[in-house]
Order: C-alpha cells, then sequence, then structure tokens
C-alpha cells in the first residue's frame, strides 16, 4: 500500500520563487504517484509565515486549482522553525510519512525518492545531508562547521550538514509534539528521539530565485539559541574561568605580599586597571549568560503558542474551478471559518 506524503513547505517572503517551487514539486508528485511510490491522497503543505509579499495569495490560488498544493496561514510572522512546526502538526494526522524542505528549491527534490525507499524500508526518520560545502563562502563554511564541531563536544547529538531537509514518520511526529518547549531546536531534538533513522546526501544547488532568509544576524542567533537550548556547557565554563581567576588573584595576592615583606613594592596603575577590567568583563559575560537561560526559562514558563494558524486549507474539500473569480473566494473563506468553529 503506497504511503501517504506530505511535503512541508515553510514560507517568508517567497514570491520570488514560490511558482517555480511549486511547479517542481507538483511535478514530482505526479511523477511519485505514476510509480506507485506514494498515494494518490498525498499533498504539499504550504505555510505562510506571515509574509508580506504575495506568498499568500499566490499559495491561496494555486490550491484553488491543483489538488496537491494546500495552504496554512499563520496570523504573523513566528520564525522558520514554528512555521515548520505548524506545518508538520497540521499534516501529522492526515499522512504516513511528512518531508520538511525550504522554499528556495536550494535542496535537491530528487532524492525525495531515495527518502520513499528508505520509509518503506522501515526507517522512522531519514536526514538529507549535504555531501559539501563547495559553493558556501569561506567564512560560511568555516563557521557552519565550526558550530557543528563545538556542539559535539559540548554532547549535542547533530547530524551533520544537515539542515531541515527530513522525512519522519506519523509515530515520529506524534512523540516531537510532546515536547513542550518554547525554545524548540529541531535539528537537536529530532535526533533524541531515538527512531531508527537514515541519511540521504544529496548537492545543495544554488537560490532559484529571491534572497536568503538567514542573513549573518540570524544565523547567529539561530547558533546562540542552539547552544543555550541544549547546553549548559556556557555558564560551565564561565564558572570554571571564574575560578581560575580567583586562585590566580590568590597567587598574585601572595606574590604582592612577598614583595611587601621584601620591601621591594612599587606602586603602579596599569596592573590595577588591567585587573578591573578583566574581572569586570568576566561579570559582565556571566551575568549576560545567566540572563540568557533566565530569559529562557521565563518565556517557558509563559507557556504561549508557538503559532497561531489564521487559515487552514489542508483538510479542506477545496472547489476545483479553472477560473478563479471573487465569489469562489468569497465561498473558500466561509468554508474555511466554518470549518475552524466547527472544529473549535
Amino acid at each position: 500500500m503506497e504511503p501517504i506524503l506530505t511535503i512541508v513547505v515553510p514560507c517568508y517572503n517567497e514570491e520570488a520563487v514560490l511558482p517555480e517551487t511549486i511547479f517542481q514539486l507538483q511535478q514530482l508528485m505526479v511523477d511519485l504517484v505514476n510509480e506507485h511510490l506514494i498515494s494518490h491522497h498525498s499533498r504539499i503543505l504550504f505555510v505562510d509565515d506571515g509574509s508580506k509579499d504575495q506568498t499568500w495569495e499566490i499559495i491561496y490560488k494555486e490550491g484553488l486549482r491543483n489538488e496537491y498544493v494546500r495552504g496554512l496561514k499563520l496570523s504573523r510572522n513566528v520564525g522558520h522553525q514554528n512555521a515548520l512546526l505548524a506545518g508538520l502538526f497540521t499534516a501529522r494526522d492526515s499522512s504516513d510519512c511528512v518531508i520538511s524542505i525550504d522554499a528556495d528549491l536550494q535542496d535537491d527534490i530528487e532524492v525525495i525518492r531515495e527518502f520513499i525507499y528508505k520509509f518503506n524500508a522501515g526507517f522512522e526518520i531519514v536526514y538529507g545531508v549535504r555531501k559539501c560545502r563547495d559553493k558556501d563562502t569561506f567564512f560560511k563554511r568555516s563557521t557552519a562547521q565550526g558550530f557543528y564541531k563545538m556542539m559535539k563536544k559540548m554532547g549535542v547529538d547533530l547530524v551533520y550538514n544537515h539542515a531541515d531537509f527530513r522525512l519522519m514518520s506519523r509515530r515520529a511526529l506524534q512523540e516531537l509534539e510532546r515536547f513542550n518547549e518554547v525554545n524548540l531546536f529541531l535539528r537537536g531534538i529530532v535526533p533524541l528521539l531515538g527512531f531508527r533513522s537514515d541519511v540521504v546526501y544529496y548537492d545543495r544547488k544554488e537560490r532559484q530565485a529571491g534572497e536568503t532568509k538567514y542573513p549573518l544576524k540570524k544565523m547567529l542567533a539561530f547558533a546562540f539559541d542552539g547552544i543555550t537550548s541544549f547546553s549548559v556547557s556556557p555558564i560551565r565554563f564561565v564558572l570554571i574561568i571564574g575560578f581560575i581567576s580567583f586562585f590566580m588573584s590568590l597567587l598574585f595576592g601572595l606574590y604582592f605580599l612577598t614583595l611587601k615583606f621584601l620591601g621591594d613594592t612599587q606602586t603602579g596603575w596599569t596592573s590595577l586597571i588591567t585587573s578591573i577590567w578583566l574581572i569586570g568583563g568576566l561579570q559582565l559575560i556571566a551575568i549576560g549568560l545567566i540572563g540568557e537561560y533566565v530569559g529562557k526559562i521565563y518565556k517557558e514558563a509563559k507557556q504561549r503558542p508557538k503559532y497561531i494558524v489564521d487559515i487552514d486549507s489542508f483538510n479542506l474539500p477545496l472547489p476545483r474551478h479553472h477560473l478563479l473569480n471573487k465569489k469562489v473566494e468569497d465561498e473558500f473563506y466561509k468554508l474555511d471559518h466554518r470549518h475552524r468553529s466547527e472544529t473549535n
């Protein structure tokens, strides 16, 4: 029996690349159905993460005429990871397996076939892993590799050179939903599930159109969130530095006390100011790190929802019309709001 597959695609201001993404993924779905690898009930779920351009309009209109395309519109921008979770959990109950992929077409969609083969062979999680980073700049390549190595040394089990291109079974998604953390670092959480897993290697492509949604500032914030969400090593590191500084100050105190008794003392501002700045800097770093962890505890304690769905067309029987008009759109919105009110 062919499994029901849902491909989840988080989107934020992707109007430039979205038509090509829809075309390529839809063609792939048709091929997989014709090859009897997946069920004809399989779908592509595009999650609009509060886009400010025409992203939702493209998804919505394509969903009216394309049987494979569905849309999920979030009420505001909640970030890539939360938008991805919204799509995964929405598609979970109606799918045997779910594949997550970015909208920029940099991940090779042709290896999705291998994902399905692995799933049929009994693997609950299949990771898409880049073969190399030759197309990255030296800075991006070195910082990314350094991040993976540092996380490994801190005891975090990450799949090297894996982002969010993966397959997960329904059972894996059910267990993932039990993680109620607000700061959910998926690349570290998914390996913790412990289910049978495998990897598929692929060559990453150039972005088809549009601009990257992960500039340097966001990448650094994402890496820092990953570190502080999974490890207390930074605080322990600062604690070790504090102990070292304390013992060094004792040694220097004994040294200067010895000089005083020997009558070889000399007043100097340089050593005093340097030590004050050193201790002051260490204290600020320690306070900042502790504040970061306290902030995460604060967010967890509030238990605010990770996302709020505005429009959900995934579980609706959408009308199929060759000609789109205002009446069809109005009927769709009425149907959607009626469905959500009955569900609640």
